[in-house]
């Protein structure tokens, strides 16, 4: 069915229908031999909460993105790549359902269907456009996937060292390595991880320790093989060329949250369901002598930002959509 498509009015007008979503904001999407095969909202487990995100299925890659307006714009496009994707399936956990990873190189994240039925779609069909696009270009499965990073909500205190507990002044960190919730003592130090970064990101203390001595490894390896005669048929592998020379500066990085939109492709559809899940906000170590007038703007503004996203989110309806 994608390959009678390729060429169609209809596919390149659906095409020309999701870039005008996104606006000048997006990318453009249409290429010879794209195309669209579904769409469909799913919830996205961001740093913080999860968040609903319009998807949208091309035969070689996978777009997402905000939703400013249902079914009429969106933003903060982001494109992958399938050919570095690979899934894992979630299993149900309390009010996490119907889940799955995402995986790539440079980015990992779990989202989150409304039914099971759902789930299984947006599996299968992501990985038949995998296996068609690996077969057809040759390429092998990318074996490398960035960590997915723990939610905040899930760390109340730091996941290395067991004792520092997460405040208005102790903020959250994430290891770029492992995905752990860090304070910063513990994840002071940095590292290259070439497949997210040419430059040092943040690591906690356990993996900066295990990334270097496998580099160290590597480089004694690298060495004996280069006092080898040149005739010798073993491989000499490649060096590392990170920095070892460690800042403290906090690079502050977090997980890439963007949006797409849906287009009606086919008559399939099954309800969709969004849904917010927020964390309580809590003041500690606040002097109430001389700072009640900021804990009462802050506890004000998060009042009124949970009605706001509430009454948004109800709003929200969309279906999912697939090419037949």
């Amino acid at each position: 069915m994608v390959d009678k498509l390729v060429n169609s009015e209809a596919n390149a007008r659906r095409i020309q229908m999701v870039e005008n979503c996104f606006g000048t904001s997006g990318q453009p999407l249409f290429l010879p031999g794209r195309v669209l095969v579904g769409e469909g909202v799913l919830t996205k487990m961001c740093r913080k909460r999860p968040k609903a995100r319009q998807f949208f299925l091309f035969n070689d890659i996978l777009v997402y993105g905000n939703i400013v307006i249902g079914k009429k714009k969106y933003n903060k496009q982001h494109l992958i790549p399938l050919e570095e994707v690979q899934l894992q399936a979630l299993e149900d956990n309390g009010q996490y359902r119907n889940g799955w990873l995402i995986r790539t190189a440079t980015k990992s994240f779990a989202v989150y269907a409304a039914t099971q039925t759902e789930k299984q779609e947006w599996m299968a069909h992501i990985n038949k456009c995998i296996e068609d696009l690996l077969r057809k270009s040759g390429k092998k499965p990318v074996e490398t996937h960035a960590a997915v990073w723990v939610p905040d909500s899930e760390a109340t205190i730091c996941m290395h060292c067991k004792k520092t507990q997460f405040t208005m002044i102790n903020r959250r960190h994430h290891c770029r390595n492992c995905g752990a919730v860090v304070c910063g003592p513990c994840s002071s130090k940095k590292f290259i991880l070439p497949g997210q970064s040419n430059k040092p990101l943040r690591v906690c203390l356990d993996c900066y320790d295990n990334l270097t001595s496998m580099k160290r490894d590597g480089n004694k390896a690298l060495a004996g093989n280069n006092n080898k005669p040149a005739n010798s048929t073993e491989s000499s592998g490649e060096d590392d060329s990170g920095d070892d020379e460690e800042t403290l500066k906090d690079d502050n990085v977090t997980h890439d949250e963007h949006v797409s939109k849906n287009i009606a492709v086919n008559g399939f559809t099954t309800p969709q369901s969004c849904w917010i899940n927020w964390m309580g906000f809590r003041v500690e170590n606040v002097s109430s002598s001389t700072n009640d007038t900021f804990v009462h703007f802050i506890c004000t503004f998060y009042v009124f930002h949970y009605i706001y996203n509430i009454a948004n989110a109800a709003i929200i309806v969309q279906n999912i959509v697939w090419i037949k």
